[in-house]
């Protein structure tokens, strides 16, 4: 059975197809065999349903996916028009979709690996992805340091623990690693004392920079109105922390390392030419519900204080902390803002991995988030996404460098081709 399994995976997998496996039922035995009844479905590698052998259960029952089948060799470019090509049988026909009567279950979190074993094995290698190409990267330009904004959030956090690894990777010692903390205006006690917990747990060099009065200045140069809590009020902050780190790695002979996440890039959530920039991105291809999973992983792995200083980013509102706090508390949650992080990431997944059209990621969520999120909400965010995801390509197009470590990259470098300036509306019409 398990040699059975694995040839039709593989041959779904190798043929890009979907594979109806029909054994002989359990019983049908004359002299010297004995069949089980093993009914399998396979997509593209994945099995997607079937009998177990001698359960005397008769029917394997799935759907299988047409469209995303033919995205993908569409993808790959190595299937050839099958009505011209000798030897070939084609077959039309049509199906309808009942979308509330599915039998087959998409994970509610695509980017991640479900199982506690593969979970372990995929953070491992993951991490190692990352930190690997950072550590070419530090080589290749000979740099003696890594400079890192560190705001007490999940993606400077993961960003540090990839440099750790890297540094270590390296025989350099951690020391040469500049983490930096740049309170501003809206920034909380509690971030700012995360960050510098785990940055001494870590064993790195830490600083502190305030910027407000810098960013004062600034204003006044410019002629703004502190009051006025525009988009030049938050982003002259997260642009003044660029130039800071920029500067202190022409200081220190060394690199800086962008903490930007895929989910970020693809709803435009950085301000251009201030945290969207940096001289080598690690986090660029991690969307924001992996990383939560690859820090939960890294805080297990190190135990003591740098496990107990990570919970607590995780278990931190997400936000970018430009706008002054109310009572101590963070009022900006980005995720009240741009929506749930864990639906734009299901939104991206199949929108851009399979090239699903909206009906389909809507249908496709409604069933899987089905009584977590109301219809309504599903749409008003998916919409949302959509006209971001257009609206906002122009940051993609001039990314720095950072490793690709999934099936989805936004790079223009690498898989992602878009022009800056494309429309969303046959998208949203739909």
């Amino acid at each position: 059975a398990e040699y059975r399994r694995l040839l039709v995976k593989a041959q779904s997998a190798k043929t890009v197809c979907g594979y109806v496996y029909a054994d002989a039922g359990e019983g049908e035995s004359t002299t010297d065999m004995v069949f089980s009844g093993h009914n399998m479905i396979c997509e593209n590698g994945e099995l997607l349903s079937e009998n177990e052998p001698f359960s005397g259960r008769r029917l394997a029952v799935s759907e299988i996916d047409v469209s995303k089948l033919a995205y993908e060799r569409r993808r790959i470019n190595t299937f050839y028009d099958t009505e011209s090509v000798e030897g070939y049988l084609s077959v039309g026909f049509t199906a309808g979709v009942d979308w509330k009567e599915l039998t087959r279950s998409f994970p509610r979190f695509p980017f991640v690996p479900q199982g506690e074993a593969q979970l372990f094995e995929r953070a491992e290698q993951i991490l190692t992805m990352q930190a690997s190409g950072l550590k070419k990267r530090l080589e290749h330009t000979k740099a003696k340091t890594a400079v890192l904004g560190i705001s007490g959030g999940l993606d400077s956090a993961l960003a540090l623990l990839v440099t750790v690894r890297a540094f270590d990777a390296l025989k350099k010692e951690r020391k040469d690693i500049l983490a930096v903390t740049m309170p501003c205006f809206g920034t909380t006690s509690k971030t700012k004392s995360n960050a510098l917990r785990l940055m001494r747990e870590l064993g790195v060099t830490y600083r502190t920079v305030p910027i407000g009065e810098a960013v004062r200045r600034h204003f006044k140069d410019i002629g703004h109105d502190e009051s006025v809590h525009n988009a030049a009020y938050e982003n002259a902050q997260a642009r003044m922390r660029t130039m800071v780190l920029m500067d202190l790695a022409n200081d220190n002979a060394g690199l800086v390392i962008g903490t930007g996440d895929l989910s970020e890039l693809a709803l435009g959530w950085a301000t251009y030419n201030g945290d969207h920039m940096s001289m080598y991105g690690v986090n660029a291809s991690v969307p924001k519900t992996l990383v939560k999973f690859l820090i939960a992983h890294e805080a297990k792995r190190l135990g003591g204080k740098a496990e107990k200083a990570l919970t607590d980013i995780m278990n931190t509102e997400i936000s970018p902390e430009l706008l002054p706090p109310e009572d101590g508390k963070i009022v900006q949650k980005t995720e009240e803002l741009v929506g749930p992080y864990e639906l734009h990431d299901f939104y991206l997944y199949y929108a851009i991995r399979w090239g699903f059209p909206p009906s389909k990621v809507f249908n496709l969520a409604k069933n899987v988030f089905r009584g977590i999120y109301s219809d309504p909400v599903l749409k008003k965010w998916l919409l949302n996404f959509y006209k971001r995801f257009f609206s906002q390509q122009f940051k993609r197009s001039c990314l720095p460098d950072g490793v690709k470590v999934g099936s989805v990259t936004l790079s223009p470098r690498g898989d992602w081709r878009m022009p800056s300036d494309a429309v969303a509306s046959l998208w949203l019409e739909e």
